[in-house]
Order: structure tokens, then C-alpha cells, then sequence
């Protein structure tokens, strides 16, 4: 059971960072920022961009901050 839980816990943390990473490259592109682009207006290589693009790392709330800044979004608009 526990197994279980947890498992189904990790499942729903791998699916809200790959909904959060589609989410920014869906405004990057809006805007019309590359990845690197992006990157370097928050301070963060363009590879740890793709990252969180593809889901594969979290973002800190101060890196929340600086995305959701450039942006020009909530940080809950992220979420939405």
C-alpha cells in the first residue's frame, strides 16, 4: 500500500513539472524567445533551461520568480 502511494505521489511530481515545463516553452515561443534567449535574461544555461522545459528539473521559486517576470505572467499563471 505504501509502495503504492508512493509511487502514485511520484507519478503526479514527474506530471506537474512536465505540465509546468510545457507551460513555459508554450509562452517563451508566444513571445518569441529561443531557449537560450530566455536563459540568459534569468541567468541559467540553456541546457537547465531545456531541463525544465522537458520536465526533467524544478525550478526554485526565485527562478519561478525571474520566469514568470520575463514572462510577464503570475507565478500561479504558471500553474494554470
Amino acid at each position: 500500500m505504501v509502495v503504492a502511494l508512493l509511487a502514485s505521489n511520484n507519478n503526479a511530481v514527474a506530471n506537474t513539472k512536465t505540465k509546468l515545463g510545457n507551460k513555459i516553452q508554450k509562452i517563451r515561443k508566444q513571445l518569441g524567445y529561443s531557449q537560450e534567449e530566455l536563459a540568459e535574461k534569468i541567468k541559467i544555461s540553456r541546457t537547465h533551461m531545456g531541463h525544465i522545459e522537458q520536465g526533467r528539473k524544478s525550478p526554485s521559486l526565485k527562478l519561478m520568480e525571474k520566469l514568470a517576470s520575463e514572462l510577464k505572467i503570475r507565478i500561479s499563471e504558471l500553474f494554470d
